[in-house]
């Protein structure tokens, strides 16, 4: 009898620890199922503010400067020492107030700004998102121009005019186009995308995208590689150089030919004289 109930007691417990295994086993998976679920929906809330925070020009600006500038370091140092973005700042609040057709002001703010960080911008200039101006000390940006997203500036460039014509009369630049410090790209000319002028350049004509241009007046080179990697000066082609150094190797085989052929009318001639010294002393021919 004893047996019989221990028999049925040990089932009862088998039974119900495997009930208790099966319900701690379907909550677990439950609870996991929730987790993954509610770190879903963070992840998706992040992706969103994220997305919503880079849609905000200044914002994107503020972030390529830690991307373009390895002495950036700090929020609060680049927010407060960073003339660049500083000048841009102004520029996209007085372009809001030039696109709603406010006198005076516009103007006023991109004159306190240009007293303030060297940097003039006139209000009726579109840039886009993420643009960096480096140092930025002298740049010049007329009014109809027009940079796209991702540019990067350095000091001293300026999109300008050739004259006193009216409308459409600055450049137009693509997008993640690099000007090198002392550019000038001057008129209604196109600088498409993942274009580099070079420092100290005057570019006067539309740059092809994924090309360099160098040199005064500026020549584009199209066999660089301008997406992947930055404006390396020293690995600057120089168009003169080259143009030079082809001229030269021309010159040097056009003296090799000439001294070949020199070398063959001698010996020519030598053999022509020959024949006629011996002609005259057999007049016979015998």
């Amino acid at each position: 009898m004893f047996q019989l109930y221990d028999r049925f007691l040990t089932q009862q417990a088998t039974s119900i620890q495997r009930t208790l295994t099966a319900t701690i086993s379907n909550v677990t998976s439950q609870a996991g199922l929730l987790w993954s679920l509610i770190d879903g929906i963070q992840l998706s809330a992040e992706q969103c503010q994220l997305k919503w925070m880079q849609d905000i020009p200044l914002v994107e600006d503020l972030r390529m400067i830690f991307e373009r500038d390895p002495a950036a370091r700090h929020w609060l140092e680049v927010i407060c020492c960073y003339p660049g973005f500083h000048a841009i700042a102004c520029h996209r609040f007085a372009h809001w107030l030039y696109r709603r057709n406010v006198p005076f002001f516009p103007r006023f703010i991109s004159h306190l700004s240009r007293f303030l960080t060297g940097i003039e911008i006139h209000p009726g200039a579109v840039l886009g998102q993420g643009v960096v101006i480096d140092h930025g000390m002298g740049v010049v940006i007329g009014e109809t121009a027009i940079v796209g997203d991702y540019t990067l500036i350095y000091q001293g460039a300026t999109l300008g005019g050739t004259g006193k014509e009216t409308g459409k009369r600055h450049p137009t630049v693509g997008c993640h186009v690099v000007i090198g410090a002392g550019a000038k790209v001057l008129g209604n000319i196109f600088i498409g995308d993942h274009a580099r002028i070079g420092a100290g350049s005057v570019v006067l004509r539309d740059v092809p995208a994924h090309c360099t241009a160098v040199g005064v007046p500026g020549r584009n080179i199209c066999r660089t590689n301008t997406q992947n990697c930055p404006l390396n000066h020293e690995q600057t082609p120089d168009p003169d150089a080259i143009v030079l150094r082809a001229l030269i190797d021309r010159i040097d085989t056009l003296e090799q030919q000439l001294q070949t052929l020199k070398l063959q009318t001698l010996a020519f001639s030598g053999s022509q004289t020959h024949a006629n010294a011996l002609q005259s002393k057999c007049p016979d021919g015998r």
